[in-house]
């Protein structure tokens, strides 16, 4: 039974086709396509692959989006199913104020953390951080509750924010440095410790609210860009998201 995973993110459309729908699946193939070039997925990347016999995606890009990918995946006899966030899933509770508010992609990556987590040995609080055209700082606890989190500009937003309020900030992206001493320098630099301020703050909210140091995890486009910068160790795990629908799938289908 093979499962197709898809990730609708605000900019791309990431795809992985496993073995099965299960935890340790075999990954079979994967890809990413520009939400502008949806519709090449059906004639291209798709058209290589054989028919999945599930399909269960996260989408945040909005629901013209989403019938844009449901169009596509017309070329096989498979209806999708997209995560909504709920109130418990898969060993994962909701603090959210109203739970099917919180991104599914939030929800869906701090599934695939909990479960990370799990099979590395005992239950630790961790914060989970996704890096892409925004950036999310999530934390756990230790027994699985998602207590709350915080959403900032990644660095396109933050890079365009001040071109468009600042004359003359039209500069080639820069270098991280400990002490820019150019303009490029200095805003590359203020927007990687923009984000790595903001995550070490949640791994000090989360160790003084759970009395131990959390494990950190990393995904998104643009996470291997800021796991150098991060002044806390972090593991960097680039199909968090993936990891988060193949346990929500396995659980389903037991259940089912």
């Amino acid at each position: 039974m093979t499962f197709l995973a898809l990730d609708v993110g605000n900019t791309r459309l990431k795809w992985a086709l496993y073995d099965a729908p299960c935890v340790g699946a075999r990954l079979l193939a994967s890809g990413a396509q520009f939400l502008e070039n949806i519709e090449t997925l059906e004639d291209g990347d798709w058209a290589r692959l054989s028919a999945p016999n599930w399909v269960l995606g996260c989408v945040v890009a909005g629901d013209a989006v989403k019938r844009r990918v449901e169009e596509q995946l017309e070329i096989w006899d498979v209806t999708p199913r997209w995560v909504v966030s709920s109130v418990a899933e898969a060993g994962l509770s909701n603090g959210y104020d109203h739970p099917a508010r919180l991104g599914s992609d939030r929800w869906v990556a701090m599934i695939g953390a909990r479960q990370r987590l799990l099979a590395q040995g005992r239950a630790r609080p961790c914060v989970v951080v996704m890096v892409g055209t925004a950036v999310t700082v999530e934390a756990i606890d230790t027994d699985g509750r998602f207590l709350g989190g915080i959403i900032l500009p990644g660095h396109g937003i933050m890079l365009r924010a001040l071109e468009s309020g600042t004359a003359g900030l039209h500069v080639p992206t820069g270098e991280v440095r400990d002490f820019p001493t150019n303009t490029s320098d200095a805003l590359t630099s203020g927007g990687t410790f923009a984000i790595a301020g903001a995550v070490q703050r949640m791994v000090e909210n989360l160790r003084h609210q759970c009395g131990e140091e959390p494990v950190v995890f990393m995904t998104g486009g643009a996470g291997w860009k800021m796991a150098p910068s991060m002044s806390t160790e972090v593991e960097l795990v680039e199909s968090l998201i993936f990891d988060g629908l193949l346990e929500i799938a396995d659980r389903r289908l037991a259940l089912a």
